[in-house]
């Protein structure tokens, strides 16, 4: 494919740097860039929404092997450069969209689509977790994604009950979703060089919950509250966190679905998330 996008000499000669406070670090690999793109085994019948397309390193591999794509980039001056690479390469059916993901309405760009998306991206770490959060709100139009996070989070997404790196966003994830590792890639692939590697995961929603929340925001909340203070034990956690249940309400309904109240979050499994939540929704 050759460097059709070199970060560094893209920023260099319009005198701008990556911006910290984004959390700017471009994939600067090429083969590296064509590697995921193979993995994500796009159609051409496919419409993707990039988020953070930044200069295009993945956009245009990608618009080589889909019908359209919607990429999103929040920087102003990178949303120029990447409208003129794309000028430059004649893809005319990548719509590029200048602005901040967690604001933009998602259901627009679906419906813009006409069919579910494929959602990909490099996702900065201060927005991984809302950037997910948002994907499961809007899933029933999203056929799967595929996202490069810092290896850290990667680990926590795909993490088991009763390890350290389990926690809030893994037991929301993935009572909806299947969680795939795609590819690790190296810090020094990327310009600037973060600290860290990142890896790629592919993560599909899953078409049938075998146990179902009776109230999806409840279960939030519930796995918010658990986690919030992830040192005490549920009933002293959940009883905090949550306004509307006592200490001894929160002790009668975990004795009532079998789960002992001295034990911590990270030691429930996603199924007993969802059942001590429906349990709280039947009390209130």
């Amino acid at each position: 494919m050759g460097n059709r996008v070199n970060p560094r000499t893209l920023l260099h000669a319009r005198n701008l740097k990556a911006k910290k406070q984004l959390g700017q670090n471009f994939l600067a690999d090429p083969s590296t860039a064509a590697m995921i793109v193979e993995r994500s085994h796009l159609s051409p019948d496919d419409c993707v929404l990039e988020i953070g397309a930044g200069m295009g390193s993945l956009t245009l591999p990608i618009a080589d092997r889909v019908r359209r794509v919607f990429a999103v980039e929040k920087d102003r001056d990178l949303a120029e450069v990447l409208r003129t690479l794309l000028l430059q390469e004649k893809q005319d059916h990548v719509a590029v969209i200048e602005g901040d993901i967690l604001r933009l309405r998602m259901a627009d760009i679906i419906e813009q689509a006409g069919s579910p998306v494929v959602v990909m991206g490099n996702l900065p770490y201060n927005i991984s977790s809302q950037v997910l959060i948002r994907l499961i709100q809007s899933r029933q139009g999203i056929k799967r994604a595929i996202l490069m996070f810092q290896k850290e989070l990667a680990d926590r997404l795909m993490a088991d009950a009763g390890s350290r790196d389990y926690g809030r966003i893994t037991v929301i994830l993935r009572y909806c979703a299947d969680i795939t590792p795609l590819a690790q890639v190296k810090a020094h692939l990327f310009y600037p060089k973060p600290k860290v590697d990142s890896e790629v995961v592919e993560i599909t929603f899953k078409t049938h919950i075998e146990t179902p929340a009776n109230d999806e925001t409840l279960l939030v909340r519930v796995i918010q509250a658990a986690f919030g203070q992830r040192r005490k034990t549920l009933k002293n956690a959940l009883s905090a966190g949550l306004s509307f249940l006592s200490a001894s309400d929160t002790e009668q309904i975990l004795n009532q679905v079998g789960i002992d109240p001295v034990r911590r979050a990270e030691t429930l499994s996603v199924a007993e998330f969802v059942v001590l939540s429906n349990a709280i929704h039947s009390r209130i």
